[in-house]
């Protein structure tokens, strides 16, 4: 449990945040310190006596608040085997708002895999006081943290799962779990359901593995009366072979990392449930592996999907966007919702076109673009607009079917499967696309090899703690 309090007469265990001008002003109250710090970002000295320890951490010139959080997280990682687990005092000029970034950077900067709350900062004895800060203010930020810590960090263990972990039994078990715990609806399709239900779209991606379909669904409840509804989508194929179309052996170990849609939606709907947010969520996760097997889907399959268009398969490792097109579908077709918001590690073309910086994002709703721009600018956990043209649909029309799952041109593939995804939503006016595969998973401060980010969870809070 994370303990935050207003203050305290004297601490044995400091930090001390400057920024560069401040630090101009006061560094003669700390002779000699100049010569090794200067209050540039994530700039550590740490200065001991007898019977204290105090750290200081440069914050730099102007910083917002997503770069006051980066700067905690690096401080809370980096000296994970150097901090006390003791009752700490934090000085700073802060205001709130980059108060609390700062300690939500402290707290989600303890995160390693496999997950277990062995930092200091998460013993029993260890407590922060603020001068800045009010009561109501310290117990209402430790709640906040704790809850994101508890949703985002959830989001990242199942990335970081090898795929023997990862198992459709194993999520779809601690999915139930956590229904159970936050109070949620859980409905759960297997393969024989699913076919049932017309969701063959999503079935033909299961139908070559040998683990069962768990097509999910969550749905979290407001006690607020005539609450806007969110609906939420989220890519979760556990292991990606590519299927036939099978992927080459290079970076494969990757694509168990191929659920990053998934587990930002997990970690947004466990922290929207346990903070009680005043909307209600509506999330579906289609739960499978692409394996490559006798009984897989063949490119040239016609499969017919859950809203009855037909799809000509050209390539099964473009097996995302099927198991997307019907969990949209169903959930357009099933449930009312104010806004429909799918996230999926869908494409390589979004990584060759903007890398690890951004994710690519579509909409077909000027305000809800507004609204995801100014969520993913405020978390940078940014996006970037994409058009849906509809000349790009010429290019995924079929001879056999009403579309084929792929274009065969070189070029724009991130487009085409946001242009064909559109086919699937029934309509729905406020729909928007988030393509994350260059930032769901890569480079980390917590791990040597790419892992999981946490990217989605903050920028789908932000968000919806936002909306009205």
């Amino acid at each position: 449990m994370i303990k935050i309090y207003n203050k305290k007469e004297t601490t044995t265990q400091n930090i001390f945040l400057f920024s560069e001008d401040d630090w101009e002003q006061e560094k003669s109250n700390y002779p000699n310190t100049e010569h090794f710090f200067n209050g540039k970002k994530s700039e550590v000295f740490i200065k001991t006596d007898s019977n204290e320890i105090n750290f200081f951490i440069g914050i730099g010139k102007d910083s917002k608040g997503f770069e006051i959080q980066a700067v905690a997280k690096k401080f809370a990682n980096d000296y994970k085997k150097n901090l006390q687990v003791v009752p700490t005092s934090v000085h700073s000029k802060l205001g709130f708002d980059l108060t609390e970034e700062f300690v939500k950077g402290l707290f989600l900067g303890t995160y390693l895999y496999p997950f277990e709350k062995s930092h200091p900062f998460w013993q029993e004895n260890f407590e922060l006081y603020f001068e800045n800060i009010s009561e109501d203010e310290a117990n209402n930020l430790a709640i906040k943290t704790e809850a994101l810590c508890n949703g985002e960090f959830a989001g990242m263990e199942w990335l970081n799962k090898p795929a023997n972990h990862k198992k459709v039994d194993q999520i779809s078990k601690f999915l139930k779990s956590t229904s159970e715990k936050y109070g949620l609806n859980y409905k759960s399709l297997n393969r024989e359901e699913s076919i049932k239900e017309g969701l063959g779209a999503f079935v033909a991606v299961n139908q070559g593995s040998s683990q069962e379909a768990s097509f999910t669904i969550l749905e979290y409840k407001s006690e607020k009366e005539n609450a806007k509804t969110i609906g939420l989508v989220g890519k979760c194929v556990l292991f990606d072979t590519g299927g036939i179309s099978i992927k080459g052996s290079a970076n494969l170990h990757y694509m168990k990392s191929d659920m990053g849609g998934a587990s930002a939606v997990i970690g947004a709907l466990i922290t929207a449930s346990e903070l009680k947010l005043p909307v209600n969520i509506i999330a579906i996760l289609p739960i499978t592996d692409n394996a490559v097997s006798e009984k897989a889907y063949l490119p040239s399959d016609v499969i017919t999907a859950y809203n009855g268009k037909t799809i000509e398969v050209l390539d099964t490792d473009a097996e995302g966007r099927m198991t997307l097109a019907d969990g949209l579908s169903y959930l357009s077709k099933n449930y009312e919702t104010d806004v429909l918001i799918d996230l999926a590690t869908l494409t390589g073309s979004s990584v060759r076109m903007f890398g690890y910086t951004c994710g690519a994002y579509f909409s077909n709703n000027d305000d809800l673009k507004k609204s995801l721009e100014k969520s993913a600018d405020k978390t940078n956990q940014r996006i970037w607009n994409l058009p849906l043209w509809d000349v790009w649909k010429d290019d995924f029309t079929s001879d056999v079917a009403d579309f084929k799952n792929i274009s065969m041109k070189p070029f724009g593939d991130c487009i085409v499967a946001a242009k064909f995804l559109e086919q699937f939503i029934e309509g729905h006016q406020n729909w928007a696309h988030l393509d994350i595969a260059g930032v769901a998973f890569g480079n980390v401060g917590y791990a040597k090899d790419k892992a999981a980010t946490g990217y989605g969870v903050q920028l789908l809070l932000d968000f919806i703690e936002n909306y009205n």
